[in-house]
């Protein structure tokens, strides 16, 4: 599995969405790396893990993920979220903090959650995927834009870099789409035993502004973040703003990380 690093500093692990990789978060490695060291995480299938034969699933992944970049804050982004709750969950000794991008604990509306997509969207994406794979994904990424105040030039970059490490496997997208559908760790966010943010878009169409507040208010130690203008990709957006909040958070996680640590072993 792909991991690369950029800067010097203390640990923060980045995890990327459906059909993404990396390199998207960029943006975020130009305004952190002069404190901390940005490890850019490539799922199996996607980037430069295209090739990779290790299954896409948050259990099975998330010790190999803190075995590769122990002692940090992972922060995950829509999909990849799963891989660093699912590692801050398992892992807590090993785990600084954790910041949810854009990423919910259930991502389909339910009768106890309505702060979800309707439950037949990433169905429909996979059903659309083996009829037009190239125009499936460009429909994702505008709608990962949409309700941006600066909505077309974030989907610009997007596409822009979508692809510049080739295109994800179907059968990785298949199995992320699965994950989206299925997923629901809110019975699992009392036993959160790492400090969180969870950082939100007011104006996202994938997951709702109202999601994340409703998800700290279920883990102990959780604040969140509801970012006014923006989408699905905030750190497109607004990504000084996102910056600033994750530089906030690691330097309160790094501070008292160590006490942390040694009460939980």
């Amino acid at each position: 599995m792909h991991i690369e690093s950029h800067g010097d500093g203390p640990s923060i692990a980045l995890v990327h969405g459906w059909a993404m990789h990396g390199g998207l978060f960029m943006p975020l490695v130009e305004r952190l790396r002069g404190h901390y060291t940005l490890h850019l995480v490539d799922l199996p299938g996607h980037g430069r893990s295209h090739d990779s034969d290790m299954p896409l699933d948050p259990a099975a992944l998330a010790p190999v993920l803190v075995d590769a970049v122990p002692d940090a804050v992972w922060l995950g982004w829509s999909l990849g979220g799963q891989f660093a709750l699912r590692a801050a969950l398992d892992q807590p000794a090993r785990v600084r903090g954790l910041v949810m991008l854009a990423s919910s604990p259930r991502f389909v509306v339910a009768d106890d959650w309505p702060h979800g997509v309707k439950p037949t969207l990433f169905r429909d994406f996979g059903d659309a995927l083996s009829r037009d794979f190239r125009g499936t994904l460009d429909g994702f990424l505008a709608l990962e834009a949409l309700g941006s105040a600066s909505a077309q030039t974030e989907l610009r970059d997007l596409r822009a870099r979508a692809f510049e490490r080739g295109e994800p496997a179907p059968a990785a997208l298949l199995r992320g789409l699965e994950l989206l559908d299925a997923f629901d760790a809110r019975n699992e966010l009392p036993q959160l035993r790492v400090p969180s943010l969870w950082i939100s878009g007011r104006r996202d169409r994938l997951v709702p502004a109202g999601a994340m507040p409703a998800a700290a208010e279920l883990a102990p130690d959780a604040t969140s973040l509801v970012i006014r203008d923006a989408s699905h990709v905030p750190f497109l957006g607004a990504a000084d703003e996102v910056a600033q909040a994750i530089d906030d958070f690691a330097t309160r996680a790094f501070a008292h990380g160590h006490d942390m640590t040694m009460q939980l072993r």
